[in-house]
């Protein structure tokens, strides 16, 4: 059974409360970077750091209330901790601008998001190891263009999801670290009014990096590095998602979503056991390619900066990372308790009559001598007689005269032996899982 989305963590980054309080934490940040540079009084920095206090409801409604006057939110909210601390607060954001605290503060937030973000790649990867090696000489058809192709294990196909995860956990790191940067360099990124020092200083009690260069705005392609590696992660997901929706086909039905009891899968049919929580990944993914799409939009900004990026930040930030954690969840915990059926997998590769061993039998042909062509026209007659005429392949192919001159029924029957299409699936794990 997959249990529902329980992860208040993510959520919590992003509310209200949240935002003002890691406002505060810049701020207070810089200010000390201030001291340290000589600029500001080590008495201001005490006071308000006694007075700063956390953040309630109350609070974000006051500083809402301030807001609908100046129509500015960190305005309001500086007015707002004037009025709590009291006239050391003119220390706070000296020298600075909006950016700077917003910034620097989002870049915290999609820092720690991030590091939510893989652990749940890790519960879906070590998920996907488990069936994985469960299913290591499961045995099933293998399909191209939809159609069966050779023998392949079930394992092997989880194989290169894990291996596909773990790329995508590699992409988020790299976006991890590179959004971690933020700014206090002011209204345009010259330092005007605060050194670079201010700048390192803040950065370090933050654990961020000061960027390199600023302008009035730490640059988006960093923002759209990281919308980009959850749509891609996101991506790798539907498609295994589509992959089990396949499987699940009344035709196919060798993979099946877990479905509980009471659930019903249709108002009207009774009978039905549809696979909605990967069409549910499936839609959500595309919700995460759109946020990439916003976020790469926000790149080119006019000049030294612009607001069109900042709405369209309010939206994707919470969204995208909240989206993307819950399809985290629910593919974990859809790959824990999905149901396989080696049956079926069985049955279904029998369907074409032994046809899927084909290229053993062309390779067997050509190294006893015969050309490539010629054995491909003898291989190719008896596989296309079971289409035609239902014949199984392989009671074709003892009735081939031509054949049988080269190979007597003994060879072709051991052409049939469906473990000769496993025999390398160890080293592949070993390539993948470092173990097999």
């Amino acid at each position: 059974m997959i249990p529902r989305y329980s992860r208040p963590e993510m959520v919590a980054l992003w509310t209200p409360e949240a935002r003002l309080s890691r406002w505060r934490d810049v701020e207070l940040a810089a200010l000390e970077g201030m001291v340290h540079a000589g600029i500001a009084p080590k008495q201001a920095l005490e006071v308000c750091r006694a007075k700063a206090g956390g953040f309630t409801a109350a609070d974000v409604a006051r500083v809402d209330e301030i807001e609908k006057t100046t129509r500015h939110d960190v305005i309001a909210f500086l007015t707002f901790m004037e009025e709590r601390i009291g006239p050391e607060a003119r220390w706070l954001h000296w020298g600075m601008t909006s950016s700077d605290v917003l910034d620097t503060s989002l870049a915290l937030t999609l820092r720690d998001a991030l590091g939510l973000l893989l652990t749940g790649v890790d519960r879906a990867l070590k998920a996907v190891e488990t069936r994985a090696f469960e299913h290591q000489r499961t045995v099933m058809a293998g399909r191209s263009h939809g159609i069966h192709a050779e023998p392949i294990s079930f394992g092997h196909k989880l194989a290169l999801w894990y291996d596909e995860l773990k790329r995508g956990r590699r992409r988020l790191e790299q976006a991890r670290d590179t959004i971690s940067f933020g700014k206090v360099s002011g209204a345009v990124g010259t330092f005007a009014h605060l050194p670079p020092a201010v700048e390192e200083h803040a950065m370090g009690l933050l654990g961020l990096k000061p960027a390199p260069a600023s302008s009035q705005i730490v640059q988006r392609d960093r923002h759209a590095e990281v919308f980009t590696a959850i749509a891609l992660v996101g991506t790798s997901i539907e498609k295994f998602a589509v992959e089990i929706r396949h499987l699940q086909r009344t035709e196919v039905r060798e993979v099946e979503e877990p479905f509980t009891p009471g659930q019903k899968g249709s108002s009207a049919m009774p009978h039905k056991r549809n696979p909605i929580l990967t069409e549910n990944l499936t839609g959500l993914a595309r919700l995460l390619r759109g946020y990439a799409l916003s976020a790469m939009e926000n790149v080119p900004l006019w000049h030294e900066r612009d607001i069109s990026h900042s709405s369209v930040e309010r939206m994707i930030g919470p969204d995208a990372t909240v989206v993307f954690d819950f399809m985290l969840y629910r593919f974990a915990g859809l790959v824990e308790s999905f149901k396989v059926y080696p049956e079926n997998m069985q049955r279904n590769l029998a369907l074409l009559g032994g046809v899927v061993n084909s290229q053993r039998l062309l390779l067997e042909l050509a190294k006893r001598g015969l050309d490539r062509q010629a054995a491909y026209v003898i291989v190719q007659r008896n596989a296309m007689k079971f289409y035609e005429e239902q014949k199984d392949f392989k009671t074709a192919l003892l009735g081939d005269a031509e054949l049988l001159k080269v190979m007597s029924p003994a060879d072709i029957e051991a052409c049939f032996t469906p473990d000769y299409h496993l025999k390398h699936v160890g080293q592949i794990f070993q390539r993948v899982f470092g173990r097999s």
